[in-house]
């Protein structure tokens, strides 16, 4: 199960990004990448991305591995009972109450800043990539680059890459610490670039909005995500509400969004 969790998970929309269920008409960017990375280190430049973050892009290749993932997506057909079933274990259930325990205070201080109760954002941390464990390990900025380059969603990917950038610029991570899922999510709870340079926030006063290494910045950030998008304190997160609206933001599979929802739900009830 653990193995499987992260390509699983990149089927989906992560962190508000919709990630396509089914495979798009062949396309082909006829430039050499060589050429097009050079041009977009220009782009960067031009929108003042400094010389140092630029550097981080010096030897990244085309990774066609990413290519053939991005194309062989299928649609997910599993309902809710199936999807749910695995994702809401005992053991997992187990392993979430602990860390609501063991990070009590950090999650009522949440809260209180940004309105997003702690069952929702334990369950999220935990079906993203079961509490840090399986975070991925490809390079993240070549998966971008070699994304923005394909011709299918390039201007989506292009984005996400001048955001990683920025992400460096700011002193958030170092370029080797950009290690995540084959789409480029990062960290925790699984962020998209551009959600990152967005909604990353440093809750521990290190100076740098850390989603990979950093609890309180994985916890702040994913909750100031969630109230960038509509996230009502204190309201109902079931179907139909303006809370799970909020949750389709995070992940665009209702049966994704249902699964967070019900897997909060269990824990509040202390089932």
């Amino acid at each position: 199960m653990r193995k499987a969790l992260v390509p699983l998970l990149c089927l989906f929309a992560l962190a508000g990004v919709s990630v396509a269920s089914a495979a798009a008409p062949a396309c082909r960017n006829t430039q050499d990448f060589s050429a097009w990375l050079a041009d977009l280190r220009q782009q960067a430049a031009g929108q003042g991305i400094s010389a140092r973050a630029l550097r981080a892009l010096d030897g990244v290749t085309l990774d066609p591995a990413v290519l053939k993932l991005d194309r062989n997506q299928r649609h997910f057909r599993q309902s809710f009972e199936q999807f749910s079933r695995n994702r809401i274990s005992p053991g997992r259930v187990a392993r979430a109450r602990s860390m609501l325990e063991r990070n009590a205070r950090l999650f009522a201080r949440v809260e209180q800043k940004f309105g997003v109760p702690k069952e929702i954002l334990v369950a999220i941390w935990a079906m993203e990539t079961d509490f840090g464990a399986n975070m991925g390990n490809r390079p993240v900025l070549r998966s971008l680059a070699t994304l923005a380059y394909d011709c299918r969603r390039s201007e989506l990917f292009t984005t996400n890459l001048l955001d990683a950038l920025r992400v460096i610029d700011r002193g958030d991570l170092a370029p080797a610490q950009m290690k995540g899922a084959w789409a480029g999510e990062l960290g925790q709870t699984q962020f998209m670039a551009s959600s990152y340079y967005r909604y990353g926030v440093d809750f521990d006063g290190d100076g740098r909005a850390n989603l990979i290494a950093s609890v309180p910045d994985v916890i702040a950030s994913t909750a100031n995500f969630l109230r960038g998008h509509g996230w009502r304190a204190g309201g109902p997160w079931g179907e139909g509400s303006a809370n799970f609206a909020a949750l389709r933001e995070w992940n665009r599979a209702e049966v994704y969004a249902k699964t967070i929802a019900a897997f909060a739900d269990r824990l509040a009830a202390g089932s």
